[in-house]
């Protein structure tokens, strides 16, 4: 992969959680700039403030909508079961880049903004949680 360096993005982040998910989730930063065909780290934190562990699972989206095929993922913590402990907080890493074919597409000239949106879900209760410990 080649930069495009002549193309800068800001990648802008969010982070929510579904009205039952009882877990606090924030981004560590609220943008980066890239180019396109560069990688980029970054980190979001999550914490259980309650005393019972919790699963939780998140799904993204990409704004604009369009621009979500040239958003690639290397590692994410998406679609994946995060087990929080009571009390407990984790950083976890989304390592990315925006494909350097962006810069090509007519549809994405006047594009220079793209936000990376995550929404975590409580997976499993307490009781699932509890039996799952049993086993």
């Amino acid at each position: 992969m080649v930069p495009v360096e002549e193309r800068e993005i800001r990648i802008r982040f969010n982070a929510d959680t579904s009205a039952t998910m009882q877990w606090s989730f924030k981004p560590q930063q609220r943008e980066v700039t890239v180019v396109p065909g560069e990688t980029a780290l970054a980190f979001f934190t999550a914490k259980n403030p309650t005393n019972q562990p919790i699963i939780g699972i998140s799904t993204y989206n990409v704004v604009p909508y369009d621009a979500g095929v040239y958003f690639n993922k290397i590692q994410c913590f998406c679609f994946e079961e995060q087990r929080l402990n009571p009390g407990e907080e984790v950083d976890m890493p989304v390592f990315f880049y925006i494909d350097p074919e962006f810069a090509e597409d007519p549809s994405m000239y006047k594009v220079r903004d793209i936000t990376l949106s995550y929404t975590f879900f409580q997976a499993r209760n307490t009781e699932q949680i509890e039996s799952m410990d049993d086993e």
